[in-house]
């Protein structure tokens, strides 16, 4: 790898630390895919790993980058535009993300994503002499919600006036793609709060059928119980367990808002309440 790529696109180290500024929670799904990552962040490498073939240990150190950007209009007037994430990690090099949380796909999100990695570009660029480099980060899209049509993968083809075309790939993160034991293999815990949805087909016969919701049960006791033995082995800090739990929680509250006996069965065997942040109170 060239040497310059060490350091284009981040724009040099910044502060020592991995606090972003402390974001403006909008949908609940958004709440918790943010509180993963700003007060739990090395939980995002593994995924990183996963979908872009890094090979990041989980002591790389993780710099948030402004979240608010501003499109200018052909009118000339400004709209503003919030990422979910926009973070450099600094290893052996430093690359850039845009990691976007999308519930389910719609016509307009590779536009949204488009312009927040431009954005970004445009922030990480350097101009030496009579040229500037603008270079674009890694980004992905994380999708709660699929179907069998929703693509692994979605582009962003660039013509230029010389007539080149240069694609700009864009891997989609289909949540209920990943098998819990995938999950588990691999570390990838950042994912375990919106497993949930791999269940939402099925929230009706769960309401209806005692068993089906017991099944349901054991399933999230495996959970809980898998990640007290992460925890016991080094492997998670008790934060990030208890932090884990709750995220779990705050998603099945939220999407099984309608099925009273879905909601009280999950949180009857994960312990805790829905709402509160407990456990970062307690850390």
């Amino acid at each position: 790898m060239p040497e310059d790529e060490r350091v284009r696109g981040c724009g040099g180290p910044g502060p020592e630390t991995n606090e972003p500024n402390e974001p403006n929670f909008g949908t609940p799904y958004d709440d918790v895919f943010k509180t993963l990552l700003v007060d739990h962040t090395p939980l995002i490498l593994p995924l990183l790993n996963d979908v872009f073939g890094e090979r990041y240990t989980g002591r790389e150190r993780i710099e948030f980058r402004s979240g608010e950007h501003f499109i200018t209009q052909p009118d000339g007037t400004r709209r503003k535009r919030v990422t979910d994430s926009h973070f450099v990690v600094w290893g052996d090099v430093c690359r850039a993300y845009v990691v976007e949380c999308q519930t389910n796909l719609d016509g307009s999100i590779l536009i949204r994503i488009f312009e927040y990695a431009l954005s970004a570009a445009l922030e990480g660029s350097t101009l030496e002499g009579d040229i500037l480099t603008v270079p674009f980060p890694r980004t992905a899209l994380l999708c709660l919600r699929s179907r069998e049509s929703t693509p692994e993968e979605m582009q962003v083809r660039i013509l230029f006036p010389e007539g080149e075309a240069v694609t700009y790939n864009v891997p989609v993160i289909r949540a209920q793609g990943y098998a819990l034991e995938e999950i588990f293999e691999k570390g990838l815990y950042f994912l375990l709060p919106f497993h949930i949805f791999s269940h939402e087909k099925r929230f009706g016969e769960y309401e209806a059928d005692e068993a089906k919701l017991r099944g349901l049960q054991r399933e999230y006791e495996m959970i809980a119980s898998r990640l007290e033995a992460l925890s016991e082995r080094g492997k998670l800090t008790e934060y990030e367990r208890a932090t884990l739990l709750e995220m779990s929680r705050k998603v099945v509250e939220s999407l099984a808002r309608r099925y009273e006996r879905v909601r009280e069965g999950v949180r009857s065997v994960m312990g805790g309440t829905v709402l509160e942040y407990e456990a970062k109170t307690a850390y």
